[in-house]
């Protein structure tokens, strides 16, 4: 999140506090005033809201945009500042040509003609839209690839359009999926094995049932200078689950810290009932703290004790509430919805507006069915804006009443 102002975020129960978050209830309430809001969803395009770089908040600004039938132009208008502001432009419009709109399409098109970020304008564009809506833009890619300080690295759209790419810096390597559980372990273990290798295997064995015998060659999987684990290594451990409980004892009490908060990290996610206290605890610090990244992890771990959870309902409630950070919403919801569901099904209807895909798929699933969820649901089924994920649920949370998938 960066910008020119100092930027604070409003009270989280108003509407312009609720649309900075990515809330569904700012959607909603919105819609109620679209002269009122119109500012506050320019002013998302604007400023980046995004407590940081996972949070999504383009197709929530689009459709807000579509919605309250606001005009796209102060929108393209953002296209000639600098080059972030220009790229999440850039975005928005992508997803309102998506959804029909004329004027964003054109206005892409438009920039990639004349405005200074053609470049990556173009690449984004292959990306997000159909080939025939840009596949016409070669010539004028021609005639402007002598502007660019360098070559562009991304293959698409320029070989299709017949430019040359820079060659990657570095040779692809071979493919490690050919060999077998045993020769990726003793690849690991072999201390002679250069790290990127090491990153090779640990990613082969990704999609393979878990390998307990990866368990003792973890202390190993460094970085050179002992700081950091390798890439991978941490969701390779987090896929061997409980198997991995007796040696993080060790882990944890390593003198390297990535290795120790390894150790602790899965002791914590697989504690048992005397954990519980502590985990509420850390709760109410992260939330003292106003801590907004990293909740989410203590959240799940505490929704595994179900009921017995109570006490941390509080504080999951105002996370929920008030978070800025939207990519953790939906882990307090899942961890509520864990300890009690009752009470929720505002919270599950209300995330069927929200900015993050992970909520919205909470609230396909859980949200009641009531005509208004429905109709909403029906509404992410068919937005040709909506990610692939979302419009598959969408369909089967409908097919009972239709009969269609």
């Amino acid at each position: 999140m960066s910008d020119e102002d100092e930027m604070t975020y409003a009270r989280h129960d108003t509407v312009e506090g609720l649309l900075q978050r990515g809330r569904g209830l700012g959607a909603v309430r919105a819609l109620q005033d679209p002269q009122g809001t119109a500012r506050f969803v320019y002013d998302g395009v604007r400023r980046d809201w995004r407590w940081d770089g996972v949070d999504d908040r383009a197709l929530y600004l689009a459709r807000l945009v579509r919605d309250l039938e606001l005009p796209p132009a102060p929108i393209v208008a953002r296209l000639a500042q600098d080059e972030e502001t220009c790229l999440r432009a850039c975005e928005v419009l992508e997803l309102l040509a998506l959804g029909g709109s004329d004027e964003a399409r054109e206005a892409l098109r438009r920039y990639v003609r004349e405005g200074e970020h053609w470049a990556r304008v173009v690449e984004s564009v292959s990306v997000a839209w159909p080939g025939e809506w840009w596949d016409d833009l070669g010539d004028v890619a021609r005639a402007r690839i002598g502007e660019a300080a360098e070559l562009p690295w991304y293959r698409e759209p320029w070989t299709r359009f017949g430019i040359e790419v820079q060659s990657h810096p570095f040779a692809p390597r071979p493919s490690l999926a050919g060999l077998g559980d045993d020769e990726l372990l003793a690849l690991l273990a072999d201390g002679s094995t250069e790290s990127d290798t090491k990153v090779d295997a640990l990613r082969a064995l990704r999609d393979r049932e878990p390998a307990e015998a990866l368990i003792p060659l973890v202390p190993s999987l460094g970085t050179p200078d002992g700081r950091l684990p390798l890439p991978l290594v941490r969701r390779a451990v987090e896929r061997l689950g409980a198997l991995a409980v007796p040696a993080a004892h060790g882990w944890a009490q390593d003198g390297r810290p990535w290795l120790a908060r390894l150790g602790a990290d899965v002791l914590a996610d697989h504690s048992g009932p005397e954990a519980l206290p502590g985990l509420v605890e850390e709760l109410a610090e992260q939330w003292a703290a106003r801590a907004w990244c990293g909740p989410d992890r203590t959240a799940r771990r505490v929704a595994r004790f179900g009921p017995e959870a109570a006490e941390a309902v509080p504080y999951l409630r105002r996370f929920w509430l008030t978070t800025p950070h939207s990519y953790e919403r939906a882990a307090f919801l899942e961890a509520l919805a864990a300890i009690d569901r009752g009470g929720l099904d505002h919270a599950y209807t209300e995330s069927l507006w929200d900015c993050e895909e992970t909520a919205r798929l909470a609230g396909i699933t859980s949200a009641p069915a009531s005509p208004e969820v429905l109709e909403r649901i029906a509404v992410l089924r068919d937005d040709p804006a909506e990610t692939p994920e979302v419009r598959a649920a969408a369909r089967t949370r409908l097919a009972p009443a239709t009969g269609l998938v």
